[in-house]
């Protein structure tokens, strides 16, 4: 009975001591991860009159492309082989950069916007410059098709500018 009291006193200790010195070690606390933060692709910068030169090298590729607003329009929409719907989609067109003097649209550059997109744009006016991302879709006759996926205004003729415009010359 003696070495049965020893062995219950023996094992007792045993776990007593192992107890204590887990709870005399630090407790690893969960390290925070940092937020993650979503970057923005950088997609690249390319030139307008370059797309529509070779529109088949930029096929299935998210580009961006700066230019002058020239205006909303219905171009390319319902057209069967590159289909947008007149419904949830505009198109706009920018200016020709390499045209100074006055203004002529890029029309071999389809590019459309969801309309919803495009009315919180609509006091836009020819001249104003923009910045769009997107990708493009198809090049259906030799043409430039693109979807808009991000669509930013740079720079807006201020209302001075744009009455001084439409007024008509005096002597």
């Amino acid at each position: 009975m003696k070495n049965i009291t020893k062995l219950v006193i023996i094992t007792a200790l045993t776990v007593f001591t192992a107890n204590t010195a887990l709870m005399a070690q630090p407790t690893a606390t969960p390290v925070a991860k940092p937020p993650v933060q979503e970057q923005a692709a950088a997609y690249p910068q390319v030139n307008a009159l370059d797309m529509v030169a070779a529109p088949s090298r930029y096929l299935n590729k998210t580009v961006t492309v700066k230019g002058k607003f020239d205006k909303f329009s219905t171009l390319g929409l319902d057209y069967a082989p590159a289909m947008r719907s007149s419904e949830d989609y505009i198109t706009f067109l920018i200016q020709r950069p390499d045209i100074t003097d006055h203004n002529i649209p890029l029309s071999e550059m389809k590019v459309f916007l969801k309309r919803a997109e495009a009315e919180k744009h609509i006091d836009l006016n020819a001249g104003d410059e923009i910045e769009f991302t997107g990708r493009v879709f198809s090049n259906a006759l030799g043409d430039v098709w693109m979807d808009a996926e991000k669509f930013t205004v740079l720079t807006q003729k201020s209302k001075d500018e744009k009455a001084s415009e439409q007024a008509p010359a005096t002597k």
